[in-house]
């Protein structure tokens, strides 16, 4: 008799789990997976793709309706087959419509939500998120029919909305809440390279912004939107782009230990031993996740436990960051900020648009942004994830790896 796995969510970290598991263990166990989309597993990172033209929704599908049928695992997906009800007592997952299913190993899957802000009007007509399809598909509709969208949040997923609604030829005004793009991951040397550029190509900003309210007509339909400083945008799509949340209600509701995930060990178990989770949904070690790196590492791990091999343990390793938007290059890892005990190393070239800039303590690197020139990004995150001294080579080294190591 093979043992039951059943997948709550059909997102990438789910499916990559499920693929690690068939490579490892073809036949120990027998799939269900239930998703809330009405689709096979698509590649969500390149939705931005999608929506700037690049792509098409056929592209980004990474395991359509047949590799589940080809691999014989039983796929619910819909709305209807949401996952509603987690029954730990009996070993037993219920969805929207009653269909149901046993299981001996669960793996909670179920990803993130898009942060709502507490703004007056956030229930209007043309205010959305930008997490799925569906998304992509109302944001290419309005671009045909309406002419000016608002997008909030001046991060990754704010700037690749933007990029993409300019492209399909609407009025895109960005709003963040710092005065420099990607704060998080860049400094304000590259962030504000960086607006510049987007600037050059048609985008409009609002920055260091206190959003008010949302106004809408007599039929509940953005028209503008309104600021702190009395300031008002015209609005026919407003865009929620500001951070994503642990998606956590069902493993609560199933009485799981959660913080703000759902919290699991270095073999992603949860506080019950039959119960797996991985992705968006987790906190490991007190950190949450929201980059794709990270979940494929899990996926990995998780799979090598539910196979039996039991020998690898997951560690969090710093995640690099790049901007989806064709011609801007940029990367950012590790801590670009640092203390009083580190040291900053920075090359720039203002004149071909390039920047670098370096963070070394204790003859080990610490950090690195790259805009511009972003060839050596991923020799700098090894540096960085081996801990590798480097003081043989630090007179060289903000010139990448071809003249530092020569």
């Amino acid at each position: 008799m093979k043992k039951r796995l059943v997948v709550i969510g059909n997102g990438m970290a789910g499916m990559r789990t499920v693929e690690e598991l068939l490579s490892a263990a073809p036949d120990q166990y027998d799939i269900t997976v239930f998703g809330s989309e009405p689709h096979g597993n698509y590649n969500r990172i390149m939705l931005s793709s999608v929506l700037c033209g690049e792509k098409t929704i056929e592209d980004i599908v990474i395991n359509d309706r047949q590799w589940y049928a080809d691999n014989h695992i039983r796929l619910y997906a819909g709305p209807d087959k949401s996952v509603v009800k987690i029954a730990r007592g009996y070993s037993k997952v219920y969805a929207a419509d009653g269909t149901s299913a046993e299981y001996d190993r669960l793996l909670i899957a179920t990803g993130s939500t898009a942060v709502v802000p507490d703004i007056p009007g956030n229930d209007l007509e043309g205010v959305i998120s930008f997490r799925d399809i569906f998304d992509v598909n109302t944001m290419l509709a309005y671009s045909q029919t309406h002419e000016k969208a608002v997008v909030l949040g001046g991060g990754l997923l704010g700037l690749e909305a933007a990029n993409g609604l300019m492209i399909r030829g609407m009025d895109v005004t960005v709003i963040h809440n710092n005065d420099v793009l990607l704060n998080r991951q860049m400094d304000r040397h590259a962030g504000e390279m960086l607006q510049t550029e987007l600037e050059q190509r048609g985008l409009k900003f609002k920055m260091a912004a206190r959003t008010q309210a949302l106004l809408g007509n007599s039929h509940g339909h953005i028209t503008a939107v309104t600021f702190e400083d009395g300031s008002e945008l015209a609005c026919d799509l407003f865009i929620m782009a500001i951070g994503v949340r642990p998606n956590m209600k069902l493993a609560k509701q199933a009485g799981l230990y959660c913080e703000r995930g759902i919290v699991v060990n270095d073999t992603l178990q949860s506080y019950d031993p039959s119960v797996y989770a991985v992705g968006e949904c987790i906190q490991h070690r007190g950190q949450t996740f929201g980059l794709v790196a990270p979940l494929f590492e899990q996926a990995k791990v998780c799979a090598n436990h539910l196979s039996g091999h039991g020998v690898a343990e997951y560690v969090t390793l710093p995640t690099a960051t790049k901007l989806k938007v064709t011609g801007i290059n940029l990367f950012s890892v590790g801590d670009f900020i640092g203390d009083s005990q580190s040291e900053m190393i920075r090359f720039t070239d203002p004149a071909a648009g390039i920047y670098k800039k370096l963070l070394v303590k204790e003859n080990k690197l610490l950090g690195a942004v790259l805009y511009g020139d972003t060839a050596d990004g991923n020799w700098y995150q090894q540096l960085l994830e081996k801990k590798e001294d480097i003081s043989g080579i630090r007179d060289r080294l903000i010139f990448g790896q071809a003249f530092a190591t020569q």
